[in-house]
């Protein structure tokens, strides 16, 4: 056992595994703070506000606000190359919806669009921060089924970054055909998912499942946190999951800004 198992099991024996892991806490967040302490007296390139450490927290898997500007650009920038490649430009659309926006870490970098912005996210805390905030977009929160409350075909664009990756099966069926119906005709849905990169951390019989084309999914009794994995081979995209929206690019790995997810850009059929 390591020095830190034995010194976790010491503390678990005398009652005070609980208050380490409470002072561990305060030590990170005060070191933390003192990381970002400058950029936030700098403030944020863009002018716009910065959401609390403990929020950036939970969307970006640290508090390092320097990564949570650095990945949502990088993440803005992906839709941006990956849309204008299919020749619709993120400058023409007149409606978009970040499902999933956390605490604005992307939506921030549409600030200057002509577009109305709209987001959603299930943690009403982090949409909260967003609608008090952000005000060049409108935010709400969202329950963990649907429906949205949104008009049928109202936007151009919707994207879901590491969303898809959180949900068991039948939840993605559900949004998948939520958010078809809430873009309109020829409109795009852009997605990103775990792929092959993960296929070596997998059981050999998630792997042999994987093969096989289908959805491996880790505790799906929790689903929409961190703790739910879903891991989806190509196959399964193109054949079951994005059907009946058209599978417009694939990028193995590309979804920027969300480390070693694969993004997928789908258009609803006009």
């Amino acid at each position: 056992m390591s020095v830190r198992g034995t010194v976790r099991r010491v503390l678990a024996s005398l009652g005070l595994a609980g208050v380490a892991r409470e002072a561990m806490a305060a030590w990170r967040a005060r070191a933390w703070r003192e990381r970002n302490a400058p950029l936030r007296r700098a403030g944020a390139p863009d002018g716009l506000p910065l959401p609390p450490d403990r929020l950036i927290q939970l969307v970006a898997g640290s508090a390092d606000v320097a990564w949570f500007l650095e990945g949502g650009a990088l993440a803005a920038r992906s839709i941006r190359d990956v849309l204008a490649e299919a020749g619709a430009p993120i400058e023409e659309a007149r409606a978009l919806l970040d499902f999933g926006c956390g605490c604005g870490r992307v939506a921030r970098d549409w600030a200057g669009l002509a577009a109305a912005v709209h987001g959603c996210d299930l943690n009403p805390r982090l949409a909260g921060w967003c609608r008090e905030h952000l005000r060049f977009g409108t935010f709400t929160s969202n329950r963990l089924d649907p429906p949205l409350p949104y008009a049928d075909g109202a936007f151009d664009l919707a994207y879901a970054l590491s969303v898809f990756t959180h949900l068991p099966e039948d939840r993605q069926r559900a949004w998948m055909d939520e958010l078809r119906r809430v873009i309109r005709p020829g409109g795009h849905l852009l997605i990103t998912t775990h792929g092959d990169r993960y296929r070596g951390e997998m059981t050999a019989d998630e792997a042999a499942r994987y093969d096989a084309g289908a959805m491996v999914v880790r505790r799906s009794d929790e689903p929409g946190s961190n703790a739910c994995g879903a891991y989806h081979p190509q196959a399964y995209v193109r054949e079951r999951l994005a059907p009946p929206l058209e599978v417009v690019a694939f990028r193995p790995e590309g979804a920027l800004g969300n480390p070693y997810q694969d993004l997928w850009l789908l258009r609803r059929p006009a």
